[in-house]
Order: structure tokens, then C-alpha cells, then sequence
């Protein structure tokens, strides 16, 4: 239990660190300062708003770089990642690093980017970024700042020794008692017990939550509780769950939706069955309520900015009409070396194209012949394997069964030597229950969710050609690799999407998983139907798996 929740809680430790803004002296801009006040106002979409107009507006770079660093950081805290990386890197765009006044803006936008990536799961990135931010600060407050978020990423991947490096260096100078030494105290106190469960972390945790008390750092204390929770989960679960309910309740009062989903995790795996249920109920209500406010929000960016972009352009076609016409002898030139270089291009076009006409078609031989080794692992490889397990763990297994499986796989070799495509017709949702029934034995348990011919008689038969493959090769890897006692795959349609999410309790996949033939084979498949798989890496968590395809 206590594994199953670390991912939630480094999570929320690694946002619940100080994030130092680009705050600088005002750059004479009105709109600036008004979207300042209405931020200060918690009125985030107006002051995003007053943001693009000074960005557009301004003459000064670093006001421009200030102004895209602030609509990052609002729509970061919308949920809206990808809008804040684009934001960011916007803002690096006017800032010089050899301008003094500028180091301030840089070392915000590089910490800012290391914490989307590491929310993204990209951590190399993130620490990258964080190298960067530490590099051009001034302040030794913000470079501890820096460290510790660092510190937070390297345990968010795995690597605590280097986290606790960093954090010891830290604490080392860090004057005892403060909200920031208490920080420190808990991250590192509880990255100790993730590299060493046998640690003992109580007194370490329990004096930071008391100091964060006493210094009523509400903020603090949300961590603490997490923290105290998932130490005591594996140990004292009466423990665990009084924390958690601390963690919910301070949650709610701190008005964070992101705090109570993670506390409300914990309650579903610490509670008796019938107050799991509640809280699971509660977690659903809170998540589908906050998917949508930050669609919400970030559609509302989307619009502020095409507005924005839509303005510039109207300015832009009016300045157009208002031009003169250039000299005609000027134009003639013009019109002479657009001739030329046409000529030129026109040469170079076609001989590039006839070099790669002969690529392409040396390329349509090799695709063809991974094609068919794509096919022949996963329709006959996969499928024997399957008829293998079936014959072991099936006691009541007649022969005719055996001839028709045998007779099938037949038929879909014969199919792929003659190019042609496989394509059997009848229910897809017996066809899964009959394909995890030949994976279940004594030893290993395993379940669909979803798998409703409901759901199924929406779907295009070629996704659900694939998904069987895809399946069915998840299925032999976990029978053949993971030592996973259980294993769960859920079905849901959401929108036009059909979303399918694997998991089991085996070993999982190392951090430094390279792909092998079967994974690459999954992800080529999901790739050519329009979809998309992600997987998360971590030893001994089991695997996740999500892979999210259009249903038509």
C-alpha cells in the first residue's frame, strides 16, 4: 500500500516548493500594472488578459519577458502545462543574458520550466532547467530555492542519493526552526525512508509538522500529513489514515483541489471497504470537476491569445494597404532574381526528388519487411504462447477447442503470407473475456473494466484489431516477465477517444528501460491508428500502461 501512493505524494512535494516570480521594478507600462493588481485580486483570466496586451504592446523587452513569465505562472497553476512551457520559452526569447537587469527574469523562467517538465515526468529536462535557473541568480535565498526543487526532482525519479546530497548541503546553512528549515527537515527525512523503508523517519517528520504548526504554515502542514501517511501506511494503517483524513481536511480549507485528490487517494487505500467507496465517490466528483474548470481556463487562454494575434494581424493588413507601391524598376529586379532563383530551385527540386523517389521506394521494401515480422510476432508468436498457457492452466480443455485455436492461427498465417488482411468477425468483448480466460491460473489473477459490446459497437474494427494485439501482447509479457500476481485493464470512452489503462503488481519497469521489440512493436501499432501510449517506468511498482486512440 505504502508504494502504491509515493508517486501522489512526490507529486505534491515537489509543487509545494516556493516558485520566485519575475517581480521587478514596474517598466512604465499601464496594462502591466493593471494586470498586476487584478493577479493580486485573485482574478486570474482578467490579468492574464492585461498580460498579453502589455506583451503586445510593450517597446521594452524585458517588460515584454516579464509579462509572457506571469501568464506562464497563471497557467501553470490552471493546469494548463503545455500553455505555460509555451509562455516561457516566449519570455526567453527577450531576455539577453549578458544584461544584468535581466538574470532575475532568466533564473524565474528556467525554475518555472523545470517544474513543468518534472510534472511532465521529463526529469533530465527539469534538471537541466534548474542547473540553468541556479546559474543566473543573484540571490543566495532563491538559489536554496532552486537546489531544493532540484532535490525534489531527483526523488521524484528515483535517484534519492543525490536528492539527499543536496538537501544535507542545505540544511547545513539553513537557520533551524524556520518554515524553510522545516521544509528541508520533512523532504529530506522522508527521501531517507524512500531509499531505506527501514529508516527511522517518525521523529524527524513528526518535529517537522510540529514546527510548521507552531509557525501555523498551513501549507507545511498539508505536506507533513502526506508524508506521515505514506510512512505509516505499510506499518500502523490506523496511523496512516488519521493523517490522511489531516491531510483532507487542511486540504479542503487551503481550497486545493490537486491537496484533496491526493488525500482523498490515501483514504480509498487506507479505509474500510464501505468508506472507500464514499471517498471514491468523492474523488470522481472532485476530478471531473476540476478536468473541466481547467479545460475551462485553458480554452479561455486560447481565445485571449488568438484575439490577441487576430489584432496584431488586422494592424498589420491596414499598415499593408497603407504602403506605397515600390519603384517599378526595383520591382523588375525583383521579379529578374525571383526568376533566377526559381530556375535554380527548380534544378535542385528535381534532383532531389529523383534521390528520394529511390529512397522512398528503398524504404517501402524495408517498412514491408518489418511489416511482416511485426505480423508474424504478434499474430502467430503471441498467439501460440497463449494457446501454450492455455493447455497449462485449463483443466477442462478438449481437443476440438485445441483444433479450432490451432486451425485459426492457421488461417492468420496463411493470411499474412498472402498480404491479405486479418479480419474475423464476432463479438470482441467474448473475444477478450476468452483471451484473458487462456492468462488466468491459480496464480494469476486477472480483470477487464469496460469490456462492454456497447462500448465495442462504436469502435472501428481496425482500432479494435490492434487493441487485441496490443492486448494480447501486454498479456504475455506479463505472464512471461513481469512475476505479476494481478493484472487490470479498463476500457472508457471519453469524448471521441476510447481510453484503455493497464496495470499490474509485478516488478515493473526500470527507470532506464530501453524498448524492446514487443514495446516498440505496441507503440508502432497505437502510433498508426492516430493514438498515442505512455508508460510509467519505476521498479518494483508494477506497470502502468495508458494508451488513448480515436474510436473511429
Amino acid at each position: 500500500m505504502k508504494r502504491a501512493v509515493i508517486f501522489t505524494l512526490l507529486s505534491f512535494a515537489l509543487w509545494a516548493c516556493t516558485k520566485p516570480h519575475s517581480v521587478v521594478k514596474n517598466r512604465q507600462n499601464l496594462y502591466f500594472d493593471k494586470a498586476e493588481r487584478l493577479l493580486n485580486e485573485q482574478k486570474s483570466d482578467s490579468a492574464f488578459y492585461y498580460f498579453e496586451k502589455s506583451a503586445s504592446t510593450s517597446k521594452d523587452s524585458l517588460s515584454v519577458a516579464m509579462a509572457y513569465n506571469y501568464m506562464a505562472s497563471i497557467q501553470s497553476d490552471a493546469g494548463d502545462i503545455y500553455g505555460a512551457q509555451e509562455s516561457l520559452t516566449t519570455s526567453l526569447k527577450y531576455l539577453d543574458e549578458r544584461k544584468k537587469e535581466n538574470r532575475y527574469c532568466l533564473s524565474s523562467n528556467y525554475n518555472e520550466l523545470g517544474m513543468t517538465s518534472s510534472r511532465l515526468g521529463n526529469f533530465d529536462s527539469a534538471l537541466s532547467y534548474l542547473d540553468s535557473a541556479i546559474k543566473y541568480t543573484d540571490e543566495q535565498t532563491y538559489r536554496y530555492t532552486f537546489l531544493n526543487n532540484k532535490a525534489n526532482v531527483y526523488r521524484r525519479k528515483g535517484s534519492y542519493k543525490q536528492a539527499l546530497r543536496i538537501y544535507r548541503s542545505i540544511l547545513n546553512v539553513t537557520e533551524k526552526g524556520g518554515k524553510y528549515y522545516a521544509r528541508l527537515l520533512s523532504n529530506m527525512t522522508y527521501t531517507q525512508w524512500l531509499d531505506n523503508t527501514a529508516y527511522p523517519a517518525a521523529g524527524g517528520l513528526r518535529y517537522a509538522l510540529q514546527l510548521r504548526q507552531q509557525l501555523k504554515d498551513h501549507w507545511g502542514e498539508n505536506a507533513s500529513y502526506g508524508h506521515l501517511s505514506d510512512f505509516y501506511s505499510a506499518t500502523k494503517a490506523d496511523s496512516a489514515l488519521i493523517f490522511a483524513k489531516a491531510m483532507y481536511t487542511i486540504a479542503k480549507e487551503l481550497h486545493s483541489p490537486d491537496d484533496q485528490l491526493s488525500a482523498l487517494e490515501k483514504l480509498i487505500h487506507l479505509s474500510p471497504g464501505d468508506k472507500s467507496k464514499g471517498y471514491f465517490d468523492k474523488f470522481n466528483r472532485l476530478n471531473d470537476s476540476l478536468q473541466t474548470a481547467r479545460n475551462a481556463a485553458k480554452n479561455q487562454f486560447a481565445l485571449i491569445r488568438y484575439q490577441s494575434e487576430k489584432h496584431k494581424a488586422d494592424n498589420l493588413r491596414l499598415m499593408q494597404e497603407n504602403t506605397k507601391k515600390e519603384d517599378e524598376i526595383f520591382r523588375q529586379r525583383l521579379y529578374l532574381a525571383i526568376g533566377l532563383i526559381l530556375l535554380i530551385g527548380t534544378t535542385i527540386w528535381f534532383r532531389n526528388r529523383r534521390q528520394r523517389l529511390l529512397l522512398e521506394a528503398d524504404n517501402r521494401i524495408r517498412h514491408y519487411r518489418l511489416n511482416l515480422m511485426q505480423k508474424v510476432h504478434d499474430v502467430v508468436a503471441n498467439g501460440i504462447y497463449r494457446v501454450m498457457n492455455e493447455v497449462d492452466y485449463s483443466d477442462n480443455l478438449d481437443k476440438g477447442y485445441i483444433v479450432s485455436q490451432l486451425d485459426e492461427m492457421y488461417e492468420q498465417s496463411r493470411k499474412i503470407s498472402q498480404d491479405e488482411d486479418i479480419n474475423v468477425q464476432e463479438d470482441f468483448s467474448d473475444k477478450l473475456e476468452r483471451l484473458a480466460n487462456a492468462f488466468k491460473s491459480s496464480d494469476i489473477k486477472l480483470a477487464f473494466s469496460g469490456n462492454e459490446p456497447e462500448l465495442w459497437a462504436k469502435v472501428n474494427h481496425r482500432v479494435k484489431r490492434q487493441l487485441e494485439i496490443v492486448v494480447q501482447e501486454l498479456l504475455v509479457n506479463m505472464a512471461k516477465h513481469s512475476h505479476a500476481s494481478q493484472a487490470i485493464i479498463d476500457f472508457e470512452q471519453i469524448r471521441d477517444d476510447l481510453v484503455m489503462k493497464y496495470r499490474d503488481n509485478g516488478v515493473g519497469f526500470p527507470t532506464d528501460i530501453h524498448k524492446g521489440k514487443g514495446l516498440q512493436n505496441t507503440e508502432n501499432r497505437i502510433n498508426a491508428i492516430g493514438g498515442h501510449l505512455t508508460f510509467e517506468a519505476h521498479e518494483q511498482r508494477g506497470a502502468r500502461i495508458q494508451i488513448v486512440t480515436p474510436i473511429q
